[in-house]
C-alpha cells in the first residue's frame, strides 16, 4: 500500500456510516417488564435504598441500577471508547452452517468476540471503569469466571488509569492461564478463588483446601475487598439491571443492521447464559415488539445442565454471593453456597440469574434449554468447521441450540430467521477443546443442590 493512500483505507475502517450504527443510548428493560421487578432486599426484609449501594458502587451507576427510563444516554467518552475498540460490531451470516444443515433457515449471529479482549464483556467494562474514574475512585475489585469478564475490566481500568484486583474462580484460574497474562499484561491484578486474602476466602478453605472455587465464592472475595478500602469499588459483570443495561448496544446494533438488509424481526433470538448479559445485551431491544404483540420472536436461553439455574432452580429471594455480602435479589437460584462442577464454561457455573431475566422466564417469554458439556463442543466444533471461528464454551451452547432449530425448521420446511449472540471466541479456551479432541471430556450433571440454605425471609415474602 503507498503512503498517500493511508487516509483514504483509514477513512474506510472509521466511516461515519458505520460509527451511526453504533447507539447514542442504552435500552433499559425495566419500564417494560410484564410485572414490577421485585426490589433488592435487606436480610431483614426491607427494602434496598440506592444510598445502601453507595459503598459498593458510584452513584451514577446506582442511578442506572433503578432507572425506569426506557432509554439512558451513552456518555460520549463511553461511545467513542466503543467505536475504538470495534463498535459496532459484526452481523455475519451462516451461510456454511446453513448448507452443511440443509435447512430451509436464515442464521445469523453478532460476532462480539471481534473486541479486544474477544468478547462482549468489554461493552460494560468500558462503562463502569468510565464512571468510576468520573467519580474519583482509584482502585476496583472484580471477580471473573473464565476470563471474558476480567480480562475486559483490566482493559478498561488501564483505559482509565484505574488500579483492579480480580479474583479469579480456582478452577478457571488452573483451566485458563492465558486469560490469567492477559489481565496481568493489562495491569491486573488477579487472585485465584479462593483465596488466603479475605475471611470468607480463609474459612472456605479451611474447610475444603481443594475447593474449585465459583463466581459465588469470587464475588464474595470482591466484595468484602472493596468494603475494607475507602478508594475501592466492587464492579460486577453480570446479573445487576446496569450491567443488562449497558450490553444492550449488541441487540440495538443488530436491530439497525438487520434493518439494512431488509429483515424484520428473527423469529428466534438465542444466546447463552451464566448470569444473563450477553443474552439479555441481544435479546432485551427486540423484546418490546414481542411484549406489545406486535411480533411473534421466541427467545431461547441456554444454561448449561451442570449449573441448571433457569430449568432446574427455584424462584426464590437469594444472596447474590456466597458469603452472602450482597442484598437478596428475587431470581431463579440453585442455592447461594452451590459450587458447580468444573465444566470448562467458566462463565456459566452462576448459582442465579439475572432478575430480569427471572421475570421473562417466569412469563413464558424466554424459554430456557440446558444441554451437556459434550454435545455442546461436539456443535462448537461443527461451528468452527464450517464458519471457521472457535466459540468461547460458553458461546458454544446457543451454537448448540441454533442447530437445533435450524433441524427443526428443516424438518418442518419453514424458512426461519434465527438470531444468536456469538458473545466470544475460544481462542483463549483450547485445551478445554483440546480435552473434547482427546476424549477426556467428560458429561457431568449438576452437583448437590440444597435449597435448605436459602434466606429465612423467604417464607415471609414469596
Amino acid at each position: 500500500m503507498r503512503l498517500e493512500h493511508a487516509p483514504m483505507e483509514l477513512s474506510l475502517i472509521r466511516s461515519p456510516q458505520l460509527e451511526e450504527i453504533v447507539p447514542t443510548k442504552w435500552f433499559n428493560i425495566l419500564p417494560i417488564l410484564p410485572e414490577q421487578l421485585p426490589p433488592p432486599l435487606k436480610p431483614s426484609g426491607e427494602p434496598v435504598k440506592p444510598r445502601d449501594l453507595e459503598p459498593l458502587f458510584p452513584r451514577s451507576l446506582i442511578e442506572q441500577e433503578f432507572s425506569t427510563e426506557k432509554y439512558v444516554r451513552i456518555p460520549d467518552e463511553v461511545r467513542e471508547a466503543y467505536i475504538e475498540i470495534g463498535r459496532p460490531t459484526p452481523l455475519l451470516r451462516a451461510r456454511r452452517l446453513e448448507k452443511l444443515l440443509g435447512t430451509p433457515a436464515k442464521i445469523y449471529f453478532k460476532y462480539e468476540g471481534v473486541t479486544p479482549t474477544g468478547s462482549h464483556k468489554v461493552n460494560t467494562a468500558i462503562a463502569q471503569a468510565y464512571y468510576n474514574h468520573a467519580e474519583g475512585v482509584e482502585r476496583l475489585t472484580t471477580e471473573t469466571g473464565a476470563g471474558q469478564w476480567g480480562s475486559a475490566l483490566a482493559l478498561a481500568t488501564a483505559f482509565f488509569g484505574l488500579k483492579l484486583r480480580v479474583y479469579m474462580v480456582r478452577i478457571s484460574y488452573e483451566q485458563k492461564p492465558y486469560r490469567r497474562i492477559l489481565m496481568e499484561l493489562y495491569g491486573a491484578e488477579v487472585i485465584p478463588s479462593p483465596s488466603p486474602y479475605t475471611k470468607s476466602g480463609r474459612s472456605i478453605l479451611e474447610k475444603d483446601p481443594d475447593n474449585p472455587g465459583s463466581l459465588g465464592i469470587a464475588i464474595s472475595e470482591a466484595i468484602e475487598d472493596a468494603l475494607s478500602r475507602d478508594d475501592t469499588k466492587y464492579s460486577l459483570g453480570s446479573v445487576l439491571n446496569h450491567v443488562l443495561l449497558h450490553q444492550t448496544v449488541i441487540g440495538l446494533e443488530a436491530k439497525s443492521q438487520l434493518e439494512l438488509i431488509g429483515e424484520e424481526n428473527p423469529d428466534l433470538v438465542i444466546g447463552c447464559v451464566g448470569g444473563g448479559s450477553n443474552f439479555a445485551g441481544l435479546a432485551y431491544p427486540f423484546m418490546e415488539d414481542r411484549l406489545k404483540g406486535k411480533s411473534n420472536t421466541r427467545f431461547i436461553a441456554v444454561e448449561p445442565k451442570a449449573v441448571p439455574t433457569m430449568t432446574k432452580g427455584v424462584y426464590a429471594y437469594d444472596y447474590g454471593d456466597t458469603a452472602r455480602l450482597t442484598p437478596l435479589l428475587k431470581m431463579h437460584t440453585l442455592g447461594h453456597d452451590y459450587t458447580p462442577p468444573p465444566i470448562h464454561a467458566g462463565g456459566l457455573r452462576y448459582h442465579g440469574v439475572a432478575p430480569t431475566l427471572s421475570i421473562l422466564v417466569n412469563h413464558g417469554i424466554v424459554e430456557p434449554v440446558a444441554y451437556s458439556q459434550l454435545e455442546v463442543f461436539k456443535a462448537a466444533q461443527l461451528f468452527a468447521q464450517t464458519e471457521g471461528i472457535v466459540p468461547a464454551p460458553e458461546s458454544a451452547h446457543a451454537v448448540k441450540a441454533v442447530i437445533d432449530e435450524a433441524l427443526k425448521a428443516k424438518k418442518q420446511g419453514e424458512k426461519k430467521i434465527i438470531l444468536f449472540n456469538l458473545s466470544g471466541h475460544g481462542l483463549l479456551d483450547l485445551k478445554g477443546y483440546q480435552d473434547y479432541l482427546e476424549g477426556k471430556l467428560v458429561d457431568t450433571g449438576p452437583n448437590k443442590v440444597n435449597l435448605k440454605n436459602l434466606p429465612r425471609i423467604q417464607e415471609k415474602l414469596v
